[in-house]
């Protein structure tokens, strides 16, 4: 798998997220700075270059993008496969929005890998991945709605009211679009009720999960083996939640993505 970074800016400081800021540096940047980080998409040649890579393996490639819901970075790369078929087009690209980020990005990009890397077709791989996009939910709660409010994705307002009530807010991201299903005013609450919300959602098949963090390990540890003692896991993670996504949500961040195996193969 090859990843186009993201651009991402702290206190003035440009970096492309993953090669040159680890989560760590990161969120130890962003408790020391008052100033909110701003991300970007990466441009269409980003993605361009990506594929000329790609294409020195493969006569096919997927790009799975995070929702454009969130990102430009659909369009972005919706552009370079344009800009491909001129530059490779002996190479056949497929685009797919999947309608999830973080975990539940990385989880259809898995699913997506694992049939590749079986031998299926451009078609079947793309298929396999579409049905897990179907299927794949996020949950997850910050430890505050502070950077969220930074960042301009809630009022001030908001973040007032669950600042004063010590409210951890779950959010649960599904088909690109985001709920509020629990307010929890204690983070073991939240986790509490994040397993409930799984229990509720996740069928009787094999689950895949993602349990995500954003600078607090042993939490995510702990989280990691209540959902391996309560749930049939077929395959189960443990990821940092990148400083591209940090940024907007800030250290202390919580969470699972998951999806369940139905009756219908995966090919």
């Amino acid at each position: 798998m090859i990843v186009v970074p993201m651009r991402l800016v702290v206190a003035g400081e440009t970096f492309l997220d993953g090669p040159d800021l680890a989560p760590t540096a990161f969120y130890r940047k962003l408790r020391d700075t008052s100033e909110a980080p701003t991300t970007s998409a990466p441009a269409p040649g980003g993605f361009l270059d990506a594929f000329r890579t790609a294409a020195r393996e493969a006569s096919t490639v997927l790009c799975l993008t995070v929702s454009p819901k969130f990102s430009s970075t659909y369009d972005s790369a919706r552009e370079a496969v344009r800009e491909a078929k001129q530059a490779l087009p002996n190479v056949g690209i497929a685009l797919l929005d999947t309608e999830s980020a973080a975990g539940g990005e990385g989880l259809v990009a898995m699913a997506a890998w694992r049939a590749a890397q079986g031998g299926a077709s451009l078609e079947d791989v793309l298929a396999v991945a579409e049905a897990v996009v179907r299927r794949v939910a996020l949950l997850a709660f910050p430890d505050t709605l502070y950077y969220v409010w930074k960042s301009g994705r809630v009022p001030r307002i908001a973040y007032a009211g669950t600042s004063l009530l010590q409210i951890k807010p779950i959010l649960e991201l599904r088909r690109g679009e985001i709920r509020t299903p629990a307010r929890p005013r204690t983070r073991p609450r939240a986790v509490q009720q994040m397993l409930e919300l799984m229990r509720a959602a996740a069928g009787p098949g094999p689950l895949h999960a993602a349990v995500m963090h954003a600078d607090v390990p042993e939490e995510a540890e702990s989280l990691k083996r209540r959902v391996e003692s309560e749930f049939a896991c077929a395959e189960l993670f443990v990821s940092e939640f990148s400083p591209v996504m940090g940024a907007h949500t800030g250290p202390g961040l919580l969470g699972v993505a998951f999806w369940t195996e139905g009756d219908q193969p995966m090919c």
